[in-house]
């Protein structure tokens, strides 16, 4: 994998395919291997995607102080990338909390960012709060299916502050539009590719002002894209269509049937929509 140095140090890697125009693409978790991305349901046929690995993730090296994993201490990492890359300015796409990092690096460096993707995303840094009865209105959408009564007890627990690690287990077929073999599997994989020390420290305090950077953002300039998953629990699309009214030039998009992940529940939607915005 492609390497570069932070300017603490720290050794971070990336990986990249495609041959179009460059996407530099931003893991959630938070602090999740970015080999969660794949290939984003195929971009790589329309653009370069360019997935950096977090310090402390995948193959990248760990700094020697942990407070570095703190999400805005990590905006330089990926200035430091784009400087690696040779880039006037970049695409940038950041998924879940990876979004948080992204929106501070455009608050940052708004000069160096020509358009921003933000897939399902987290909304700790702007303040947006995904509610329990948010949660609540795409459970019962979801009816029907077999995991409902599964996934709606462990809700009501942890919305009541008593859930378990079990809990949290039980709601993951609900952060997929449809719980198959893939997005077992997917799920499966996650388990061995966070950081938990990394993730701890992500959000910790002072990471984000919300109050400073929904202002910020009032006045970005570039174009943003805000795509939700019309079943996702973790990011339900009234959360993310009030993240878009945050914003001056944003576009707002709910992919029909597709979780927190909405490369693998419909990938040739969700590569139309990413391509034909950033075309």
């Amino acid at each position: 994998m492609p390497r570069l140095t932070a300017r603490d140090g720290t050794e971070l890697a990336y990986r990249e395919s495609g041959e179009g125009g460059p996407l530099v693409c931003l893991a959630g978790g938070p602090m999740r291997d970015s080999a969660y991305l794949g290939d984003l349901g195929g971009l790589p046929a329309a653009l370069r995607l360019i997935s950096l690995d977090l310090r402390g993730t995948g193959a990248s090296g760990t700094p020697a102080d942990p407070a570095a994993y703190r999400c805005d201490h990590q905006v330089d990492d990926v200035e430091a990338l784009r400087e690696h890359l040779g880039l006037d300015r970049i695409d940038l796409l950041g998924h879940s909390a990876g979004a948080n990092l992204a929106v501070l690096y455009a608050i940052r460096y708004p000069e160096r960012v020509s358009r921003l993707v933000l897939v399902t995303p987290s909304t700790y840094a702007i303040g947006v709060t995904a509610t329990a009865e948010k949660r609540r209105e795409v459970v019962e959408s979801r009816k029907g299916e077999p995991e409902h009564d599964q996934v709606s007890a462990a809700l009501t627990r942890i919305a009541a502050g008593e859930g378990s690690d079990d809990d949290w287990e039980a709601i993951a077929p609900f952060t997929y539009g449809r719980w198959d073999a893939a997005a077992r599997a997917h799920h499966e994989a996650g388990k061995g590719q966070q950081h938990p020390e990394a993730a701890a420290a992500f959000g910790a305090e002072g990471a984000y002002d919300p109050d400073a950077n929904r202002a910020a953002l009032s006045g970005f300039g570039a174009p943003v894209l805000l795509l939700a998953g019309e079943l996702d629990l973790a990011a339900p699309p009234a959360v993310v269509a009030e993240y878009a009214g945050l914003l001056p030039k944003a576009q707002f998009v709910t992919q029909p049937g597709a979780g927190h992940f909405p490369w693998l529940d419909d990938p040739a939607s969700f590569t139309a929509t990413i391509a034909a915005f950033l075309s």
